[in-house]
């Protein structure tokens, strides 16, 4: 039941990040929930070396759509202007 409710948090967490940073994602549903889940594990990582989260404690909502923010930021710029064009 864990893992539904982590999958189900990071999807909402992943369509909040989607709707704040612009642009044009083509992400599908899948992958928005791992874009969250896996920008909430980047916020804890983060904030346990910065020692905002004690160790195993995991990212709020907030640092969750943060850390999911900066990873779509990365991938887009990965990917380079215009690399979902054409395809």
């Amino acid at each position: 039941m864990h893992y539904l409710w982590m999958a189900l948090v990071g999807f909402v967490v992943g369509l909040i990040a989607r709707a704040i940073l612009p642009g044009s994602q083509s992400l599908g549903i899948v992958l928005t929930a791992v874009l969250g889940i896996a920008g909430s594990f980047a916020a804890g990582f983060v904030g346990q070396a910065l020692g905002w989260y004690q160790a195993g404690q995991g990212a709020g909502f907030i640092g969750s759509v943060l850390g999911a923010i900066v990873l779509l930021f990365i991938v887009g710029k990965l990917k380079g202007p215009g690399a979902s064009e054409g395809s």
